[in-house]
């Protein structure tokens, strides 16, 4: 297990443990628990932002698919 010192802002802070207590309580290692949580939730949005964008990139490349080699859907099958 990591140890991560940070400075946040005092209403910042004031107001994230206030709403932890609200959720998990005041129980040891709750302070922990919301942030982990918070930390994994933020690493989550920001691998699904980096997903879209690269999807958007190949979008943006276009396909050719070349051309038909056939008019009517039939002549792909022989009956």
């Amino acid at each position: 297990m990591g140890t991560i010192t940070v400075n946040v802002k005092d209403d910042v802070e004031k107001e994230f443990r206030e709403l932890v207590r609200s959720v998990h309580g005041t129980r040891k290692g709750d302070l922990g628990r919301a942030v982990t949580e918070a930390m994994r939730k933020w690493v989550n949005e920001k691998r699904q932002e980096k997903i879209a964008q690269e999807a958007l990139k190949l979008l943006e490349q276009r396909f050719n698919f070349g051309k038909r080699l056939y008019k009517h859907r039939n002549e792909l099958h022989e009956r």
